[in-house]
């Protein structure tokens, strides 16, 4: 893995000498020589830290990690590993390492067969260090919590998985989660979620490092409520052609809003971009 960008000290190369840290040759420009080589677990989490928090305690932080093709599709027949990548996996699991909370919607949880965080060995002194549990909670965005609490998901996490749904959410559907030992958290005033809400109402359990898997639906929401910070998206370099979903899906901002580039890695052909609001 290359690091592209941004050109620092860290990153830039020095004349007579490779640059350790990111596998550069002598003489070569940090985004054109360099060569590649598999980073560490450690290099990736901190190369993706959370921005240390201010004076006055932490403040809610929300990413979100995607992937694209080229040519803007966000899955292949309705899944999102076939256009990912081992290096992508790696960063996946670096991003699940550094969370308190991974919020993903009901109907990736469907798609994607999603199953409770594992515990890594190679995570665990940092959490620990950053008063972490030994996995981030999983938090499923549901309006209706038609969801099958028989999943391991929900029966066998290490964190219990948390449900974000209204306030007028189906009672019945309400204590199916709660027995299958879920945390319900009410976000909202009717059957839907607010991302607003839900990012408070996270941060108000003490859960700051925030975490989106999406899917598009999900992220489009958060984009218009205007509470993503950071945007994590793989460039993947396929073509799909066909009508597959882009990242975000919806209703569209008024006025786009601008994000900036943070950091740029490279592996085999795919970008691993990291984008902050401007």
């Amino acid at each position: 893995m290359r690091r592209l960008f941004p050109v620092t000290d860290e990153t830039a190369a020095r004349p007579g000498a490779p640059a350790p840290d990111t596998g550069e040759v002598p003489g070569a420009g940090a985004a054109g020589g360099s060569v590649d080589r598999e980073w560490s677990l450690e290099e990736l989490a901190a190369a993706y830290a959370y921005p240390e928090p201010p004076p006055g305690g932490r403040e809610p932080w929300l990413r979100a990690n995607m992937v694209s093709t080229l040519d803007g599709a966000a899955q292949h027949e309705g899944r999102s590993h076939p256009i990912s990548s081992a290096a992508d996996m790696r960063i996946f699991g670096t991003l699940r390492g550094l969370a308190d909370v991974v919020i993903v919607g009901a109907e990736t949880v469907r798609q994607e067969g999603y199953r409770p965080a594992r515990e890594r060995e190679a995570f665990a002194a940092m959490r620990r260090a950053a008063a972490q549990g030994p996995v981030p909670a999983i938090a499923v965005v549901s309006s209706s919590l038609e969801l099958d609490f028989s999943w391991p998901l929900f029966t066998s996490p290490l964190v219990p998985t948390m449900v974000l749904t209204g306030a007028a959410a189906a009672p019945d559907r309400v204590a199916a989660a709660e027995k299958a030992g879920a945390r319900v958290v009410i976000a909202g005033d009717g059957m839907g979620v607010d991302p607003v809400r839900a990012v408070r109402a996270l941060a108000d359990l003490g859960m700051t490092r925030l975490l989106s898997e999406g899917g598009p639906r999900l992220l489009g929401q958060l984009v218009v409520s205007g509470v993503l910070d950071e945007l994590c998206l793989t460039v993947s370099p396929m073509l799909t052609a066909g009508d597959a979903q882009r990242i975000a899906g919806g209703p569209s901002l008024t006025v786009p809003r601008r994000f900036a580039l943070a950091s740029l890695l490279e592996e085999e052909g795919f970008l691993f971009a990291r984008y902050r609001r401007a």
